[in-house]
């Protein structure tokens, strides 16, 4: 079942965006601008996009999983949550993670990485205007009725656990 969702373009050269392949779950979301990130930096990159969710649904982002094998880029709010009631421009929140053991003498130099630089996971990336960042999947979100109860030992069943209880 298709939901339509309204997009305005907020800037020129956006690239709408859309499914790799049929049958998949997110749709590619691209950079609307170049964007330098540095170890240790969060950033919002633009993706030249804003929305009219439906009420009833989110759209959230998650991680391109290419990114995360080959970068030490994330996705800082993963996966990030877009309300129905939100109309500014879309905006991806990217932190680089290569300052944990970062090395200036040896990583840093003039030149940026790419999302394609799969050689050398430290240093400063350089997103290009057009590049693949996240995806996003449109969610329906039911709304939750609190019911105050006396115990809640007896409703359902309690498995027990918690916070890594079946391991690691």
């Amino acid at each position: 079942m298709d939901v339509e969702v309204f997009v305005e373009i907020c800037r020129e050269g956006t690239i709408l965006p859309k499914y790799a392949r049929p049958g998949d779950a997110g749709m590619d979301i691209f950079a609307a601008e170049d964007t330098i990130i540095r170890p240790g930096e969060t950033v919002i990159i633009p993706t030249g996009i804003k929305m009219a969710i439906p009420e009833g649904y989110e759209i959230q982002i998650r991680p391109r999983s290419g990114i995360s094998y080959n970068t030490l880029l994330r996705i800082a709010n993963s996966p990030g949550t877009i309300d129905s009631g939100y109309r500014d421009e879309l905006g991806i929140i990217i932190s680089n993670f290569s300052y944990i053991n970062y090395d200036r003498d040896k990583y840093d130099t003039d030149e940026f990485l790419t999302l394609d630089s799969k050689d050398n996971r430290m240093g400063t990336y350089k997103i290009k205007k057009g590049d693949r960042i996240a995806q996003m999947v449109l969610q329906r979100v039911p709304k939750i009725k609190l019911t105050i109860a006396d115990s809640i030992k007896d409703i359902g069943e309690n498995r027990g656990g918690g916070f890594g209880s079946t391991g690691v």
